[in-house]
């Protein structure tokens, strides 16, 4: 009876233990007047293991970097300022600091020492949650909307997800303008059951000018959206060196995106009706709308031509 007592005891404690764990990324998020989420990096940098604050700015630098080559401000996610401290005998001291939004915690934390344990467990936690958020995000964006403005919104997802992409791709040897359209031609392939980008052309009846992303509706965009994002996934994760194998990835990633459309019963982006109108088109009757009245854009207002 005893030992059933203790084991009882023990599988409590444990429940307990893992309930009320909080991971040390999590303790250290803050709040500022607005309610808005954001880490400061230099609580961040002692997490992670960085004991003199003079090394962990090149690791900010790093990931600003990153984060314009992925197509966002900078200023939206690294808030640089200065906050005072405690010093020796009760004086205050002025020091720098950066307070971080959750993608820029990821970015830091994917340019920050890998030898140091912690950092994996950082990529891990951010990645996921960011992912997370999103996704609600994207859910809350796209719900109500009609098929012109998810086209907008996700054309314009889309055109970041392909600069990230081409970021990764040139890690691999692809940065002529000729070698990323032949790396986008073996993603179309494995997409689109073998169509090249001049045969998706000559099947929506497109000018060869024409982008064809701008001339797809908001279902084959998703599937495309999904094509490009897991293919930039996968080129980062193998840290793939060569042109061949990012193409040959490019095409897998792509097949097997068709397959699962295959598999679910859904139709084939190369069966898909092309819209009437170009996302130029809708955008500027979007503009036009927007003008007519005191109504919220939920769009963004850059160029969409990647």
């Amino acid at each position: 009876m005893t030992a059933k007592k203790e084991s009882k005891s023990s599988a409590t404690q444990n429940l307990t233990s893992e309930a009320t764990y909080i991971s040390p990324f999590e303790a250290i998020r803050q709040s500022d007047t607005q309610e808005d989420e954001y880490w400061s990096a230099r609580d961040l940098a002692r997490v992670l293991g960085y004991n003199r604050w003079e090394t962990f700015p090149n690791v900010i630098l790093k990931a600003e970097t990153a984060c314009t080559r992925s197509g966002y401000s900078i200023t939206d996610h690294f808030r640089h300022m200065t906050k005072l401290i405690q010093a020796g005998k009760g004086a205050k001291r002025s020091v720098e600091d950066v307070q971080l939004s959750r993608y820029a915690c990821y970015l830091v934390i994917q340019n920050s020492d890998p030898t140091k344990p912690i950092v994996a467990l950082g990529q891990t936690y951010f990645a996921v949650q960011t992912r997370r958020i999103e996704e609600l995000d994207e859910q809350a964006e796209l719900a109500g909307l009609s098929e012109d403005q998810k086209r907008l919104f996700l054309r314009s997802n889309l055109s970041i997800q392909n600069n990230k992409l081409a970021e990764a791709a040139s890690q691999a040897g692809v940065v002529r303008d000729m070698d990323f359209a032949v790396f986008q031609d073996w993603g179309y392939r494995g997409l689109y059951g073998g169509l090249d980008a001049h045969n998706i052309h000559r099947r929506k009846g497109l000018d060869e000018k024409d982008q064809i992303l701008d001339h797809m509706g908001s279902d084959e965009l998703i599937a495309n959206l999904f094509r490009a994002s897991q293919t930039r996934q996968r080129l980062e994760r193998d840290q793939t060196q060569d042109k061949d194998t990012a193409n040959r990835t490019h095409f897998e990633v792509g097949a097997k995106v068709r397959q699962t459309i295959e598999e679910i019963g859904g139709t084939r982006p190369e069966d898909l009706p092309t819209p009437v109108e170009s996302i130029q088109q809708v955008e500027a009757k979007e503009r036009k709308r927007l003008k007519q009245g005191p109504q919220l854009s939920l769009f963004d207002e850059s160029d969409s031509s990647n």
